[in-house]
């Protein structure tokens, strides 16, 4: 007897979804042009203060690379323009380019600004050829947007995602064969969330020291094997690896939609005020999901305007958001359609606000440890920050972020509330030249005045090399709002450390400065700055 014929079930798992990637190159260049950060016309690259995270294609040409360091960079090319990442800006002004692939497509899923996801079964059956589904989508972004863009269809996101960075078609079927020779490495272009990144990283390494160096390496392995080797995300990838979806049909009914609405009364024309009715029900939607268990892989934001038309944008998440993730996503949403930006604002003021957790999966150990809750009052805390910065202003409650630097100055970075506390700089990592502790307890908003003198009352100062040109013996503060009263007049050096050169960012015409600690006899201890030959207060000790 011959074997029995497949069941459509057997067929599908073996095949996975056939799936369209839209890929923009570049994107968060491409975003910072279109705001004007950086020209068309230059090399310019963006970063996070640790390393690259973007660069243009005529920095590439030039030997510029993603995860160089900066000063790395700049001595390779010295015409390199740099700015900061943004990735609230890379959200804006993606908006327009998602609004005109859904004149083209339904079912839009925004998998991170730069690429989009779509089901290619019923729209390549409606223009006759995936060839025609992908024409007409590259057409709809250059239009619009004025970028490039490439386009891939295969069997598996993951296929499609790499399909799409070569424009490739992958034949029905052949998804499995298509990865079989990619890097392990790859996996990383699925990962959406920083967990998820870090996750990924780490087995990536790990399967790597094990002898996995490929994706055909790692399907040809049994999956008991590696479930219970490397846990859910092994068997995650592993599905990954062969071509299949992300996620395992369930036999059971899955498990319904988180969702949580809000009506804005009066209704929201300002994106302040919008965005503050976001942030709670993005607050909610994460508490609810945390109960559950759950995560989410599509995150919905609908909202209604006054008279009635619907603004609409799907998500695709992979990985687990966070509380400040998941408002950092709504918040970017809502920018990019109060702002206009995506060439077609709202005809009137937003009335109605709905977030919608789909396709929800167990989570396992999504609520936070023992030591990980926050206490009643952190929480009492936060809301009380929200509510003066819905008077005020988001950008009139601030918060600290530790940062790395030379400077006491430079060690911190102000940020409003509830946006990213990530620092863009390693407070970890080996800054040589850098003020010796004692930090002072105290730094002024702005460098307050001062004169340092030698017995004589002459001006003292700082040669090229370093060095004082003469015997501290009085000091003089100004008188400023920003200290107390105090610390203000003149006051008899008893002592002083330093002085300690700084000379950075030179090859842009940096003014070399120079700190110095000093005691005086009423026990102030300050630490003064001299540039140009005016001394500074940047700090008080306590």
């Amino acid at each position: 007897m011959g074997a029995p014929a497949p069941s459509p079930a057997a067929e599908t798992e073996a095949r996975g979804t056939r799936w369209a990637v839209l890929w923009v190159p570049d994107w968060p260049v491409a975003a910072a042009i279109a705001d004007g950060v950086v020209t068309a016309d230059e090399p310019a690259a963006l970063h996070d203060g640790r390393g690259l995270t973007a660069v243009s294609a005529q920095a590439r040409a030039l030997g510029v690379r993603r995860g160089m360091r900066r000063r790395t960079a700049q001595q390779i090319c010295p015409e390199l323009v740099l700015a900061d990442r943004d990735e609230g800006r890379d959200v804006r002004a993606f908006e327009p380019v998602v609004q005109a692939l859904e004149d083209v497509v339904s079912h839009v899923q925004v998998l991170r600004p730069g690429v989009i996801v779509i089901p290619a079964g019923g729209p390549a059956r409606f223009f006759g050829a995936e060839e025609t589904l992908a024409a007409e989508l590259i057409g709809a972004v250059a239009q619009v947007a004025g970028v490039e863009a490439q386009v891939g269809l295969a069997d598996g996101l993951l296929a499609a995602l790499l399909a799409a960075r070569s424009s490739a078609l992958v034949p029905v079927g052949g998804g499995a064969d298509y990865l079989a020779g990619r890097d392990v490495r790859d996996l990383l272009y699925l990962a959406t969330t920083r967990s998820a990144s870090a996750q990924v990283v780490d087995l990536v390494d790990l399967l790597r020291r094990l002898g996995v160096s490929t994706l055909g390496d790692l399907a040809a392995m049994r999956p008991g094997q590696v479930s219970s080797r490397f846990g859910a995300l092994g068997a995650h990838v592993h599905r990954l690896a062969r071509g299949l979806d992300v996620h395992t049909p369930a036999v059971h009914r899955p498990e319904p939609d988180i969702m949580v609405r809000a009506e804005l009364d009066p209704p929201a024309q300002r994106l302040d005020t919008a965005a503050f009715a976001a942030r709670r029900l993005a607050e909610e939607l994460n508490n609810r999901m945390l109960r559950r268990g759950v995560v989410c892989t599509r995150l919905r934001v609908l909202a209604r305007t006054e008279n009635g038309v619907p603004l609409d944008r799907t998500w695709r998440i992979e990985g687990a958001l966070t509380a400040r993730e998941l408002t950092d996503r709504v918040r970017w949403q809502l920018e990019g359609w109060l702002t206009g930006r995506s060439g077609q604002p709202p005809s009137a003021a937003l009335t109605h606000l709905e977030l919608t957790a789909e396709e929800l999966t167990p989570a396992g150990a999504v609520q936070d440890g023992l030591w990980g809750q926050a206490g009643r009052g952190q929480r009492q805390a936060g809301r009380a920050a929200l509510r003066v910065q819905h008077l005020l202003g988001a950008e009139q409650v601030l918060t600290p972020v530790l940062e790395g630097g030379r400077t006491p100055r430079d060690r911190v970075r102000l940020v409003a509330w509830g946006d990213e506390t990530r620092p863009q700089r390693d407070p970890g990592a080996p800054w040589p030249g850098q003020i010796p502790q004692p930090l002072p307890a105290t730094v002024p908003t702005e460098p307050v005045p001062a004169r340092l003198q030698d017995a004589q009352g002459r001006v003292l100062s700082v040669g090229e090399r370093g060095e004082l040109d003469g015997l501290p013996a009085w000091v003089q503060v100004a008188r400023s709002d920003q200290i107390p009263a105090g610390m203000v007049g003149d006051g008899q050096v008893t002592g002083w450390a330093g002085p300690w050169p700084v000379h950075e960012r030179w090859w842009s015409g940096g003014v070399p400065k120079a700190y110095l600690q000093v005691v005086c006899a009423d026990e102030m201890a300050l630490l003064l700055c001299v540039s140009a030959g005016s001394w500074w207060v940047e700090g008080f000790y306590d």
